[in-house]
């Protein structure tokens, strides 16, 4: 037994002179090193002999210590143990790793004679808060773990061996005493204990992002880790950056940044003030900027740069822009008297500088002046288009009075002008000389009995100084025919324009004419003659008569009368369907504007910024401010110059039949502008715009029962077009507006116009156009247009809606659509839609369309889903690759994803590139393992976009699996 206790040591310090030990890492913190300990190791062994013993061999002079124990040979029974020193722990400190280094010979080396041999040893363990020396008691360990060699050493015959050194590592834990023992049990193997060392594991201090992370010791689970921000940097969103450390001791999945606050760029791992002459305005990971054109420099830290004394930016402008100069006055300012009595237009060239700025508008003051005392014209005189705010450099001034002395001023403006008391003007003064005195434009009867006739009339310019003119009224009996031709007036001079002519014939008709007499006291031109008769006896009798059973049938009328307006009303509001009327039936399409919209002046309106662009011109967002009314905002839609008649009509026609509706679902029409060369029509202004896109920009924000209720009010808004007869035939979520309040509002009533901006979308027919996606199978086939093609088009808008403005059909062709459809395909239920809604979309969309629902039956049944909103739990099915227009485990070419940006792009979620990228997830293998609360871990906080990305997975990992229901 002695000569393998010997050759066993032998095989040690081969060992150690031919490979040594493997270097600890950094990151590793050691609690108890065997080889470092050297002589003062101390390990108490039971029993003292015949049991584990320690070799000493000298290595390149150093003395190595190990621990062995072979006892194969005996003909007891083994139980040898060896017990560690006191291994005092950190308090922070729950678990530690042990790795064992060791070698187990092949118990086939010692023939038959060892029946007993064990190629195993145990490892134990007992806590403890004292050090308790050299007492030694069995029962206080529990058994930690049986060490089993993943090779033995065995012989090769010669007195050699192949020597298999194992290396384990074991993990204990948890730990909550103040220190631990270890110990190893031999129950008849032949062991040598190379290496001991206990150890636990720290994700280093480090830093990333502009935050400091400190030490972290690993525990058995991911631990979360907050960073404090640099100096001078500041958190990106409401919650601190955060990483995680491993059991392993790596920091992984880095959510949230800082960035240096404005003033400040990002220098390695710190925040440096921007240089003089440099600025940063923003928190943001830009550097700092050079300071723009005409500024002042900067110091250090400038979060902007001031503009030099004479140069100015605007409120709108970016702490990027340059400082601009104020413009120069308008050149070569002329007048140009028009044909119209008592008007001019001024014209006048830019000014020669700008100051640099694209924004020049002009406005003109007007002044009177008379005995060297000058004042402004007042509300009388008018401007078109606008007195302020003018692009165009001409105005057109009306209602102007003869020999005034007149001083027009025109001021050049840019978006800087307001910041300075210097104005840039130009001004010329006129007097206008008509040629010819008013002019009487009609003349009417005000009033008449059996024996006179009150008559009034109207001028078409004041005289000067406002003084009134003086009026020559010629008047004569109509002669019969047969009577002789001899003509004779009766002539009145007055200083009035009304008069009252007595001493008439009764039931007589009467010829007049009027005209105005010059300074002079001449005759300026005269109306035509018109006619006026005379009551005759017998009417004024019965109209005598007349008032005296009037005044008896009057108090029992008026009571009939209440009552018959209101069943009328009643009828009305019951009956709407007869309200709506064709403007297309109308010869002029202006008498139709006249009939169903108001007429607003230019004036009132104000344009402040282009918000899109209409088929037929542009379309503003301004304000409307009629006097007596409070100012509101409106839309104001345009007509581009070089219209065609054709185009002008159909820019109206759109507006005679939304001057029809009155509905809180359907656009209001405020009024348009029909009696000046610019037509425009202004509606109420919806601030969130076109639903499609809104739902785009906050994809994944609502509940389902906000999305049913913006459903809701279409549907209200289209039961009410229904009832009035009106067929819609471009119902999309594009041409539904959502104001501030989230109310939805059905617009767009240009028929079968041409959709510009869905170059794609359209079907042309000989009739017109059609969208493919929205419209019904008959109306795109037969042309057939009806509420119930309404009531499909509706279908594809609560698609829409649900799914946060996808494209219909996706990238289908128009031909794949239309063929699809025929086929019986039908738009899969969107991700999360609830089975009711889902339910409902099948039904507008069956092919029989007088089996499609009413959409007085849509609203009953929305209606009825938002009082139960339980009701909307229950989601409906979906397959994952269809739901989300995404291939099982391919890309576009039919080929797997090659990467993890290629599939983020197909699902249409590239905006998180970079966030999977800095959680380390760059392989679709990574990609995956995903789990849901991985996805939330990295970043993804909208819920609709951790169900689209967990929908994809789960696709990726099973081509066939079909959902009911993915919990997040």
């Amino acid at each position: 037994m002695e000569y393998r206790r010997a050759q066993f040591h032998f095989l040690f310090l081969y060992l150690f002179v031919n490979n040594g030990f493997i270097g600890i890492q950094s990151k590793e913190h050691v609690l108890l090193d065997m080889k470092a300990a050297g002589s003062e190791l101390g390990w108490l062994t039971l029993p003292n002999e015949e049991g584990w013993e320690v070799v000493q061999t000298v290595v390149n002079g150093s003395l190595l210590y190990t621990y062995s124990v072979c006892n194969v040979a005996s003909d007891t029974e083994q139980n040898n143990w060896l017990r560690t020193t006191f291994i005092q722990r950190r308090p922070d400190i729950s678990r530690v790793s042990v790795e064992l280094r060791f070698i187990v010979r092949d118990c086939n080396s010692f023939g038959g004679s060892s029946p007993s041999c064990r190629e195993t040893f145990g490892l134990y363990l007992s806590e403890t808060d004292t050090d308790v020396g050299t007492n030694f008691r069995k029962s206080q360990f529990r058994k930690i773990a049986t060490v089993a060699p993943d090779e033995v050493t065995a012989n090769r015959g010669g007195g050699r061996a192949d020597l298999r050194v194992n290396i384990e590592t074991k993990s204990i834990g948890p730990l909550s005493r103040r220190g631990f023992y270890l110990a190893f049990q031999d129950l008849g193997g032949c062991v040598a204990l190379l290496g001991l060392r206990v150890f636990y594991t720290t994700c280093p201090a480090t830093m990333r992002s502009l935050a400091a992370f400190p030490e972290q010791v690993a525990s058995g689970v991911l631990a979360e880790v907050e960073g404090t921000c640099v100096k001078d940097a500041v958190v990106v969103g409401e919650a601190a950056p955060r990483m995680y450390c491993t059991s392993e001791g790596e920091w992984v999945v880095p959510v949230g940044q800082c960035l240096c606050r404005a003033g400040y760029q990002a220098v390695g791992d710190a925040c440096k003030a921007c240089e003089p002459g440099y600025y940063k305005s923003t928190d943001s990971s830009q550097p700092c900027e050079v300071c723009p054109e005409n500024t002042k420099r900067s110091g250090h830290g400038a979060l902007l740069c001031s503009c030099m004394e004479g140069f100015f930016r605007a409120p709108t402008d970016p702490n990027s822009a340059p400082c601009f100069s104020l413009p120069s006055p308008p050149q070569n300012l002329v007048y140009t008297t028009l044909l119209t009595a008592g008007s001019l237009q001024l014209t006048w060239r830019p000014p020669a500088d700008t100051g640099g700025r694209s924004d020049i508008t002009y406005s003109v003051v007007c002044e009177r002046c008379e005995g060297g005392l000058c004042s402004l014209c007042g509300g009388r005189v008018r401007f078109e288009p606008a007195q302020t705010a003018l692009k165009d450099p001409e105005v057109v001034v009306s209602e102007l009075e003869p020999h005034v002395n007149y001083t027009f001023t025109v001021e050049a403006q840019s978006g800087v002008s307001q910041f300075s008391r210097k104005r840039a003007t130009a001004s010329i003064t006129t007097v206008l000389h008509f040629t010819d005195g008013p002019r009487v434009l009609y003349l009417r009867v005000e009033d008449r009995t059996t024996s006179s006739l009150t008559l009034s009339w109207v001028v078409d310019h004041p005289v000067q100084n406002n003084n009134s003119p003086r009026y020559e009224l010629m008047y004569r009996k109509k002669e019969d025919p047969g009577e002789l031709d001899v003509t004779t007036y009766t002539v009145l001079v007055l200083e009035k324009n009304s008069v009252q002519i007595n001493d008439l014939l009764p039931g007589t008709k009467y010829v007049f004419r009027v005209h105005t007499l010059t300074a002079e006291g001449h005759p300026s031109s005269h109306n035509a003659e018109l006619e006026f008769e005379t009551l005759a006896l017998a009417e004024s009798q019965t109209q005598n008569s007349s008032m005296v059973v009037m005044g008896a049938i009057a108090g029992g009328g008026v009571m009939l009368l209440i009552v018959v307006v209101i069943l009328l009303l009643h009828k009305r509001l019951e009956d709407v369907s007869l309200t709506y009327i064709d403007p297309h039936t109308y010869e002029d399409p202006c008498s139709a504007v006249l009939k169903f919209a108001s007429e607003i002046h230019p004036s009132h309106i104000t344009k402040q910024k282009v918000i899109g662009a209409g088929e037929f011109g542009e379309v503003y967002r301004g304000s409307l401010k009629i006097p007596g009314r409070c100012e509101v905002a409106v839309a104001i839609k345009t007509l581009k110059p070089g219209y065609t008649e054709k185009q002008r009509q159909d820019f109206l026609s759109e507006a005679s039949i939304m001057g029809q509706f009155s509905h809180k679902n359907i656009i209001r029409l405020e009024g348009v502008v029909t009696k000046f060369k610019d037509a425009m029509i202004i509606t109420e202004y919806m601030e969130n715009g076109a639903l499609d896109q809104y739902l785009r920009d906050h994809d994944g924000d609502f509940a389902s029962y906000q999305l049913v209720g913006m459903l809701n009010g279409i549907a209200a808004g289209m039961k009410y077009l229904s009832d009035m007869n009106y067929v819609h035939r471009d119902l999309a979520a594009r041409n539904v507006l959502v104001n501030g309040n989230l109310e939805c509002k059905v617009s767009d009533f240009g028929l079968s116009r041409v959709l510009e901006d869905y170059p794609e979308g359209t079907y042309t027919t000989t009739g017109g156009k059609i969208p493919i996606r929205w419209t019904a199978p008959e109306a795109i086939a037969y042309r057939k247009f009806t509420s119930a093609s309404d009531v499909w088009s509706f279908g594809i808008v609560m698609w829409e809606v649900m799914s946060y403005g996808e494209r219909p059909y996706w990238d289908m062709s128009n031909h794949e659509v239309m063929k699809s459809i025929n086929e019986g395909f039908r738009l899969p239920a969107p991700i999360g839609c609830p089975s009711a809604v889902n339910q409902l979309m099948l039904q507008c969309w069956t092919q029989d369309r007088s089996k499609r629902p009413r959409f007085v039956d849509i609203v009953n049944l929305l209606e009825k889903l938002l009082r139960n909103p339980e009701s909307l739990s229950a989601i409906a099915s979906i397959d994952p690759r269809v739901s989300i227009r995404l291939p099982s485990t391919s890309g576009s070419d039919g080929a797997p994803f090659r990467s993890v940006d290629e599939w983020l792009e197909s699902i249409k979620m590239a905006q998180y590139r970079e966030t999977f990228a800095l959680a380390g997830i760059k392989t679709m293998e990574q990609v995956l393992r995903l789990k849901m609360e991985d996805i939330k871990n990295i970043g993804v906080r909208l819920p609709g976009h951790q169900k689209r990305i967990a929908y994809s997975v789960l696709g990726l990992q099973d081509p066939t699996t079909t959902l009911d229901l993915f919990a997040v």
